[in-house]
């Protein structure tokens, strides 16, 4: 530890406190990812934002080459995931998505 006035000691980095936990590595893109299935979720945006490419190149193709009407079933289906991905704990998000990899609900 230096004493120089000059160049003083960065402060130590705070501890976690029991009641503000750290968030787990990929939970940041449950928010983003949630929202997107519900907004744009016939698209599959929310598939490609995970990583997920063949399946979100699944939704976005059935929705596109039936001229929207494969909306009909997809838009349902990216609402209940983004859904699905916004009640989820941070833990068990990443745990079943990041990590887990699981494509469809």
């Amino acid at each position: 530890m230096s004493t120089d006035p000059a160049n003083p000691a960065p402060p130590p980095a705070p501890a976690p406190t029991p009641g503000n936990p750290t968030p787990a590595p990929g939970a940041d893109k449950k928010l983003v990812a949630g929202l997107l299935g519900i907004l744009l979720g016939g698209l599959g945006i929310h598939k490609f934002y995970l990583g997920y490419q063949k399946e979100g190149l699944i939704m976005l193709l059935v929705t596109v080459l039936t001229c929207g009407f494969g909306g009909i079933v997809m838009g349902p289906i990216g609402l209940i995931e983004g859904i699905l991905y916004l009640t989820k704990g941070d833990d068990e998000f990443v745990a079943t998505y990041v990590n887990g990899r699981k494509p469809w609900f």
